[in-house]
């Protein structure tokens, strides 16, 4: 059950800074709310309430709402409309799609003088017979029902025939009454205990119990959704190993190459996006290792060694959108850089040598093939095409 606290409400009032007690709109639709409280000791300015889409089963605790001209409660369980009688100010109530079924009940309204659009649609005692006639017969302050304009004809005719008009609404109503008592038995009998993938295949009655059960299934599925993207949120960035190790991590998924080979730096070359606007990209240097954050997502690299931070430069491509970081080492000396030794310089001559010797090999075979296997002349090859027999040829055509 969601309750309507001080946190809650301070949240939904971000437009007005987070105070409550100046509050005049309140909205808190979809919150899964089942009880009306604490709105009029903490928001008394209040001027429009928007409690649609949740679970409320009775309207209660609006009495000291004094300044409230527009309440929406559609799409709740509420059976009955009552203490609203104080609630001066009320010009519009929604009651749509709800599940009452007391028609009488709409006789408390008669004190709210100020009320003049009234929205009953989709509650059991609109299919009551006379049901409009009944309700503009006795709230002739009423301008507008079910978004439908009230003629003053409509009125004089109703209250003509108001007696005729409560018998038989009085009569649906008690039927439908009967047909709630049994509906609250059966329902209590059903068994719940069954999986969210049953629930939702089987068929269910439109009921204030089952809107109850549907709302508590839908937020525990929701709720293990959100734990689940929450543990793979917190096991995508995990960025340093326990000990502090920097870890490698490419959570955008970039293509990259890393080059070494220059003994004076290190290159690091990132397939940026082509069209990616550069402020969405952060570039951070550390000595061991490299950091981009491309919109919110992490691409790190560990470097075998240390660099100079201050020394290091990133430039991006304006045509492919690459972005290309090159960074000095720390250790790096142009007087103890490698040079090649003696050892080394006397190999790459012997394999030289080794190279023009198998190619030298490599001729001579190829000259003795030639003169062993000579290639055939073209005359010999003319020759062999006219020895073919003459069926073998195809006919010439001629267009």
């Amino acid at each position: 059950m969601v309750r309507i606290t001080e946190e809650l409400i301070r949240k939904k009032s971000e437009h007005n800074e987070g105070i409550i007690g100046t509050l005049e709109e309140l909205s808190l639709h979809q919150e899964n709310v089942e009880k009306i409280e604490h709105l009029g000791n903490w928001c008394k300015n209040l001027e429009i309430l928007y409690l649609q889409s949740n679970l409320i089963a009775k309207i209660e605790n609006l009495h000291k709402l004094k300044k409230l001209v527009y309440l929406n409660l559609a799409i709740n369980n509420i059976e009955k409309i009552e203490n609203l009688e104080r609630c001066e100010s009320l010009e519009k109530l929604d009651l749509t799609l709800n599940f009452i079924g007391d028609i009488k009940s709409v006789l408390s309204l008669k004190s709210n003088s100020n009320l003049k659009h009234l929205y009953l649609t989709g509650n059991p005692c609109t299919d009551f017979a006379d049901y409009r006639n009944y309700v503009i017969a006795h709230l002739t302050q009423l301008e507008t029902l079910d978004n439908k304009e009230i003629k003053k004809s409509e009125v004089i005719t109703a209250l003509q025939r108001l007696d005729e008009i409560e018998k038989s609404a009085f009569k649906d109503q008690r039927k439908y009454q009967d047909f709630r008592r049994l509906q609250r038995e059966r329902l209590s009998e059903v068994d719940y205990n069954i999986s969210d993938e049953d629930f939702w295949k089987s068929t269910s009655e439109h009921a204030p119990e089952v809107r109850i059960e549907m709302a508590k299934r839908s937020r525990r599925s929701q709720d293990s959704s959100d734990n689940e993207k929450k543990g793979k949120e917190k096991r995508g960035v995990s960025l340093f190993a326990k000990d502090g190790r920097p870890l490698n991590v490419n959570q955008a998924k970039l293509n990259f190459k890393f080059s070494d080979e220059d003994p004076k730096e290190l290159i690091l070359d990132i397939g940026i996006y082509k069209y990616l606007d550069t402020n969405l990209i952060d570039v951070d240097l550390q000595p061991i290792f490299v950091k981009l954050t491309v919109k919110g997502k992490v691409f790190q690299f560990v470097l075998p060694e240390e660099i100079c931070t201050d020394k290091s430069t990133a430039q991006r491509s304006q045509t492919t959108g690459r972005l290309v970081i090159r960074m000095p080492k720390v250790k790096y000396n142009p007087l103890f850089a490698k040079k090649p030794t003696v050892q080394k310089i006397k190999d790459e001559f012997v394999e030289k040598d080794d190279q023009e010797n198998k190619s030298q090999e490599e001729k001579s075979v190829r000259r003795e093939y030639l003169e062993v296997q000579p290639e055939k002349t073209l005359m010999e090859r003319m020759s062999n095409l006219c020895s073919k027999e003459k069926s073998d040829v195809p006919p010439l055509e001629f267009f």
